[in-house]
């Protein structure tokens, strides 16, 4: 990794005088380093440290009442290709997790556009206790990079996971980020994410409980991985976190499947993995349908499968990716859509395992590949599922 704009961030923690070699590593790899720092960092090390070895002014404060200079947190923002938070106090991640801008370095995380790693350092109770855990998930969650704590003495004199992991370990991550971020540079990625309504009248719709959680979870990871993104969404609360994502908001499954169309003619990769109604009302209501004494019948009719209308017309060199949410016969009807459907891969997974499917943080899946093989993971988060995914669709197909 070298001529890389790398900004480091440096909390008020014992870990933070390691930061020092970490610097130190960044330049002598000729990586262009700015640092900032909390007010109470500077009694852990020095800005003269720090100044000296980055070969840049250390920032601190707003404001620089010694030659009248604003620090702009937006500048160092937009400078930087990573942001590095290290040592990460369970201060800072909370304040991070929840939108606090009361220093120059959260108020720089706050307006970032570059991707965010973050270290973190406390000692093992800060560090096991469940609002710390759930601000650490939260931040993954965002799209931010954690490098995880190690185990060993801490500064308490106890012993257990606190330590900020070594300055070669965070160097190194930054190396594989990098190096991870040439494999999808300048391929074009077609996703789909949540659900689709069909609109019986104005105000009822046949539809389902996706959140969209894992086409955006998916869609992040090929970003952040080098590729440019679109991304076709039926109706969700999410919004998309990186820069090279574009978003295509539709409603019904008929505006999917053309939006889907006209752009998978300009893309490598393409995967579906939006909760798409196989049924619509074969008419819509103008107005309000009004309770009657008998029963009301809707008829039905299909809509466009997206995924096997364009298995039929993409090409040797594109990829496509399925998605299989099965109540029974699970690995079976996964197997038939991967065939019938045209798919490199299918991803299966159960309404029947606990804390997968619909409105779930975490997913539990299974990777079918063309010549029948299965991957089977545990259940884990959709973000650390998406990179699953992504890291499948790369190691075996971009490889071929």
């Amino acid at each position: 990794m070298t001529g890389k704009n790398i900004l480091v961030g440096i909390t008020g923690g014992i870990a933070a005088y390691k930061v020092a070699i970490l610097v130190r590593l960044l330049v002598r790899n000729n990586n262009n380093v700015k640092v900032v720092m909390t007010p109470m960092a500077k009694h852990f090390i020095t800005p003269l440290t720090l100044a000296t070895l980055s070969k840049n002014p250390i920032l601190v404060d707003f404001y620089n009442p010694e030659n009248g200079d604003w620090n702009s947190h937006v500048d160092m923002g937009l400078w930087a290709d990573a942001y590095v938070i290290a040592p990460a106090t369970a201060n800072t991640i909370a304040k991070m997790a929840n939108g606090i801008a009361d220093n120059l370095l959260l108020t720089t995380y706050l307006s970032a556009k570059c991707p965010v790693f973050f270290a973190p350092s406390m000692d093992l109770d800060m560090f096991k206790h469940q609002a710390t855990q759930k601000n650490i998930q939260t931040l993954v969650e965002r799209g931010n990079f954690v490098i995880d704590a190690t185990s060993g003495e801490l500064a308490s004199g106890l012993e257990g996971k606190g330590r900020m992991a070594e300055p070669e370990i965070i160097y190194n991550s930054l190396c594989e980020y990098f190096k991870s971020d040439k494999k999808l540079s300048g391929k074009k990625v077609l996703i789909t994410a949540g659900p689709t309504y069909e609109h019986i009248d104005p105000v009822r719709f046949i539809g389902n409980h996706s959140s969209g959680k894992m086409g955006f979870a998916i869609a992040e990871e090929f970003a952040k991985q080098g590729a440019d993104v679109f991304l076709v969404s039926g109706p969700v609360k999410m919004q998309t976190e990186n820069k090279k994502i574009s978003k295509f908001d539709v409603v019904s499954a008929q505006e999917m499947y053309e939006k889907c169309i006209e752009l998978f003619k300009t893309v490598d990769i393409a995967v579906f993995a939006a909760a798409v109604a196989d049924y619509r009302p074969k008419s819509k209501a103008q107005n309000k349908i009004k309770k009657q004494n008998d029963d009301l019948k809707i008829e039905l009719e299909k809509t466009p499968d997206i995924a096997l209308n364009i298995g039929k017309i993409k090409k040797s060199s594109q990829i496509t990716v399925g998605f299989a949410l099965e109540t029974d016969n699970e690995m079976e009807n996964a197997k038939l859509k991967l065939k019938n459907k045209n798919l490199d891969l299918i991803i299966l997974n159960s309404l029947n395992d606990k804390g997968a499917g619909f409105n779930t943080d975490t997913n539990k899946i299974s990777i079918i590949r063309k010549d029948l093989s299965v991957l089977n993971f545990e259940i884990k988060t959709k973000t650390e599922v998406a990179k699953d995914i992504v890291e499948e669709i790369v190691r075996n197909l971009l490889s071929d």
